[in-house]
């Protein structure tokens, strides 16, 4: 062969292994970062046309898909959408994003689960339309329906949990947002809606019950100031007295703290633990703070979950409490004031915490997942989140809930013939329109079959005349009619 040839053969034979390499490069190298780029439409197309499976509560499908003739082939269908718009979240192919269950069970809806594995092969060998696995989740739809109807033109959240398994029974945030509008094909449609939903000033996208705003808990922290200062002396019950001073001056600081209406509560300057606890004396769980110091109360409020990482699996934006500087702040925080932050979630879970004789167990909201042929892939088992008091110091807590509901700042929440324990709060947050209203809530105190933990962002419909017990106390009576009549 002459010297030309040969060059030619070098330089052909060259260009086969570049390519190869490159080929290797791409197949293997490059697979995932390409099929993870957003540019990739043959991806978007994958991704976003599958036929997803449907998302269930109580055996009905709240999420699902229906065939369309478009590019996607599937349309996801939200059904009654605002209802659950913040659990189940929205599956949009215009802004190649997925928010709530979509998000955190994609691969179980989109069937490319490793779980699903086998029902792919089988698919492949069939030539049968791939399809996603079910999600049904821990929802009582009547329980939501009620949190929807009771905030309905409000600003707030509700969550109810299942004391003894940890199960979300509702969850809503107000105001909701209706999912379709934002997963619709019709690009421009969905951009308005967008638009319109990140302009609106009442923020509907926003989850109040997750804590993507958190909020100070006002007096429903009593619960865990009171907590605290029971684990630290077994022989301190409901009778023991404490300090119920009609002001209280704050160390260091020109700041008084009063009680309601600027009087002692009870008359006297010491009264009982009982007494104090179910007319919210602010001077008393301020003093107790102190007592306690900051230490202590971090690590209670750490065994509750604060600065906890949780998820649900939707992710529940961790509560706080605040490093204090000085004895005031301190006091502050001991009525749920100065920095602490907390999420709707948070409080229902000290409730249910307090409802499970000490035991908190870890919220979940995914009952079971299954296969397209309804096959369970995984069922949740409740599980341990923290011990964060003993069963004793629950039994006491008990005790003064139950007053609180039946002679005590929380008596519009009285269910007749049911028992229930609650605590109430007005947040205050240094502009009197910025109050909001609380209360925490389980019953039958006896045998409690749910923990609710009720918000109304600025008072809701009453605005600067809110207060926990007046404003929240009938959502609270409502629910627990709804989950124990």
């Amino acid at each position: 062969m002459n010297l030309p040839l040969r060059r030619i053969g070098t330089v052909i034979a060259l260009m086969l292994v570049a390519l190869m390499i490159s080929t290797t490069s791409v197949q293997f190298f490059q697979a995932s970062s390409l099929n993870a780029d957003s540019r990739n439409v043959r991806t978007i197309y994958r991704e976003f046309g599958r036929d997803r499976g449907p998302i269930v509560v109580a055996g009905e499908s709240v999420a699902w898909s229906e065939p369309i003739d478009d590019a996607y082939a599937f349309q996801r269908v939200y059904a009654p959408g605002p209802l659950y718009s913040h659990v189940t979240g929205y599956f949009s192919t215009t802004f190649n994003a997925s928010t709530g269950i979509e998000r955190y069970s994609n691969s179980i809806l989109g069937g490319t689960a490793s779980s699903l594995l086998l029902s792919r092969i089988q698919d492949l060998v069939t030539g049968s339309q791939p399809q996603g696995g079910s999600v049904e989740l821990t929802i009582d739809p009547a329980l939501q329906q009620v949190a929807a109807e009771a905030l309905a033109g409000q600003r707030g959240a509700v969550v109810a949990l299942d004391p003894t398994t940890g199960a979300v029974l509702a969850l809503y945030s107000s105001p909701a947002f209706d999912p379709n509008t934002i997963a619709t094909h019709d690009r421009a449609a969905a951009t308005a809606a967008w638009d319109a939903l990140q302009a609106d000033p009442e923020k509907p996208l926003e989850n109040r019950a997750t804590g993507t705003i958190l909020y100070p808990p006002g007096s429903t922290f009593k619960v865990i100031v009171t907590a605290a200062w029971l684990e630290l002396d077994p022989t301190r019950d409901v009778t023991t007295q404490v300090p119920t001073p009609a002001e209280l001056q704050l160390p260091q600081s020109t700041s008084v703290i009063r009680n309601p209406g600027g009087a002692t509560c009870g008359g006297v300057d010491t009264n009982e633990l009982l007494y104090a606890f179910k007319e919210s004396c602010n001077t008393t769980f301020a003093q107790l703070a102190m007592d306690l110091g900051q230490p202590q109360l971090d690590a209670m409020t750490a065994a509750f979950g604060f600065g906890q990482d949780l998820s649900i699996p939707l992710f529940v934006t961790p509560s706080v409490y605040p490093q204090t500087a000085s004895a005031a702040e301190t006091a502050l925080t001991g009525i749920g004031q100065f920095d602490v932050r907390v999420s709707t979630l948070q409080m229902a879970m000290v409730a249910a915490a307090v409802a499970n004789d000490g035991v908190l167990m870890r919220p979940y909201l995914v009952a079971t997942e299954r296969d397209a042929d309804l096959g369970v892939l995984s069922r949740t088992e409740p599980s341990v989140f923290s011990e964060p008091i003993s069963a004793g110091t629950a039994a006491t807590l008990t005790t003064l809930m139950e007053a609180v509901v039946a002679s005590g700042t929380g008596t519009p929440a009285q269910v007749p013939g049911v028992t229930v324990a609650g605590k109430t709060g007005t947040a205050e947050t240094g502009n009197e329109q910025d109050q909001h209203a609380w209360m925490i809530a389980f019953a039958p105190a006896e045998a409690p079959q749910v923990a609710v933990a009720v918000l109304l962002e600025n008072g809701g419909r009453d605005g600067s005349a809110a207060y926990g017990g007046s404003s929240a106390g009938p959502i609270v009576r409502r629910l627990i009619q709804a989950a124990v009549g």
